[in-house]
């Protein structure tokens, strides 16, 4: 017999929002965490939030919203709302419930950034390496680093002359929105242009085989146990940005005993490996050969065991920004300025390792990490 194609609604319906997630959805482990997480930061919130005045979002739900973006890609605040007002998954994550508002995209931007402002991406990062070290997932002995470039939301038309001048990139023809310009056999350096748009954005080019493009660049430290983020920071592009981060980062690992962390060629530098050595931290450095002077590091370094087992974790560092840019869309940022630019690779990261500590726990004994 054939079915009738007619739909007719139940006058009441009885249904949570619960009934609607599968039992071993991912995003169930990833919940948890995050909950686990935020619930941590409730006294950084009283602080930042009046005591008086009409109830603002709930900055719970901003931060899983925000990851909401993250883990499905949704590449705007506006596509985010319109999408949390039908789909079931993504109210359940934040915590709505099926018939509360949405919030209007405008007013979901200014709250967020509040949330930037205070740096609560900062804190929420730092409890969740909290929760790591309590299952012991974390290293305190052998890390990785690497740095990955950031594409600024900034186009080479807005890279104009400091001084106000004009370079005639136009070729002398009336200025225009979308004009086309001309800069061969012209000039243009960070020193003597900057972006109208984007005026923290480089102008930088991975090696001589690539074009240069206005861009940051996005640093990660890595422990090299279960191969999560510990550190992360954007910088200015230039050529001294991946190693000086590099040391940065390092001075923030708490503990003065013997470590050691690796790295590619970048960083085969002999000021780099001076300054870990004085920071007791054993450079394991891929040698380059080919540098003027030769190499940095020796036999005494490349001879130990340990040096290819850190060579070879090391790539696992990839695994975080190829997630981050397929999936976080870091490829290209949506943020202007450094500051907010920094905020967003951090959550990204942060998101990232969130995914991977819910796969960890997934192959883990539930005893083993309470």
């Amino acid at each position: 017999m054939r079915g009738s194609d007619a739909m007719q609604e139940a006058l009441f319906t009885v249904a949570k929002l619960e009934d609607f997630v599968p039992a071993d959805h991912p995003l169930r482990g990833v919940r948890t965490l995050v909950n686990e997480a935020l619930g941590r930061l409730g006294g950084l919130f009283n602080l930042i939030y009046a005591d008086t005045g009409r109830a603002s979002i709930a900055p719970e739900k901003l931060l899983r919203a925000m990851l909401i973006q993250i883990f499905f890609s949704v590449r705007s605040e506006r596509q985010l709302m319109e999408q949390v007002r039908y789909n079931l998954l993504y109210r359940w994550f934040i915590g709505l419930a099926i018939d509360d508002a949405v919030w209007d995209h405008s007013t979901f931007s200014k709250n967020r950034d509040r949330l930037l402002e205070h740096e609560v991406v900062e804190s929420f990062f730092t409890e969740v390496m909290t929760l790591a070290d309590k299952c012991q997932l974390l290293s305190k002995e052998h890390f990785s680093v690497d740095g990955t470039l950031i594409q600024a939301w900034a186009s080479h038309k807005s890279f104009v002359p400091k001084d106000g001048s004009n370079d005639d990139a136009n070729g002398g023809e009336p200025s225009g929105r979308n004009t086309q310009a001309n800069w061969k056999g012209k000039p243009r350096s960070n020193d003597t242009h900057a972006s109208t748009t984007d005026p923290d954005a480089r102008l930088f080019r991975k090696s001589h085989n690539t074009a240069a493009i206005m861009s940051y660049q996005g640093h990660v430290l890595m422990e090299n146990r279960s191969g999560l983020v510990v550190g992360a920071v954007v910088t200015h592009a230039d050529g001294l940005g991946e190693r000086a981060a590099a040391l940065a980062m390092l001075d923030t690992l708490p503990g003065t005993h013997p470590k050691t962390v690796a790295a590619d060629k970048a960083y085969d530098t002999r000021d780099f490996i001076a300054a870990c050595r004085q920071r007791r931290v054993t450079p394991h450095v891929a040698s380059n050969d080919t540098r003027i002077g030769g190499s940095a590091i020796d036999g005494r370094t490349t001879r130990h065991a340990g040096y290819a087992v850190s060579q070879t974790i090391r790539k696992r560092i990839e695994e975080h920004f190829g997630w981050g840019k397929t999936i976080g869309r870091i490829r290209q940022t949506l943020y202007r300025g450094i500051r907010r630019v920094d905020q967003h690779f951090k959550l990204t990261m942060t998101a990232s390792n969130i995914v991977r500590m819910a796969r960890l726990f997934t192959r883990i004994p539930q005893g083993a990490v309470q």
